[in-house]
């Protein structure tokens, strides 16, 4: 995937920029996640190695809502990225709800 392909998301002068992919904005549409908790679970969640040498980052947070016609209290937002010219490209997103 060629960097032009991707939309950047300046996270400010003091949080690292990252590119998202086409597939993870519609993987972020699809699985019912946010901008904003992508980007939380970037700076503040918790980062492992994932595979093919990329990084995942993890985060939990409050939902408290109804997804696909279950009531869950909480969801779970993994961004799986590359580092690429000193920015993460977020390739895809999961989320688990429990």
């Amino acid at each position: 995937m060629s960097p032009l392909d991707c939309e950047q998301i300046d996270f400010g002068e003091d949080e690292e920029n990252a590119r998202f992919c086409p597939h993870a904005l519609e993987r972020m549409a699809e699985r019912g996640t946010t901008e904003q908790q992508v980007r939380d679970a970037i700076r503040r969640g918790e980062q492992f190695p994932a595979q093919h040498g990329r990084t995942g980052f993890r985060r939990n947070f409050v939902f408290g809502g109804v997804w696909r016609g279950r009531q869950y209290a909480n969801k779970q937002v993994e961004a799986i990225a590359v580092k690429e010219d000193g920015a993460w490209l977020v390739i895809t997103i999961i989320v688990r709800y429990f």
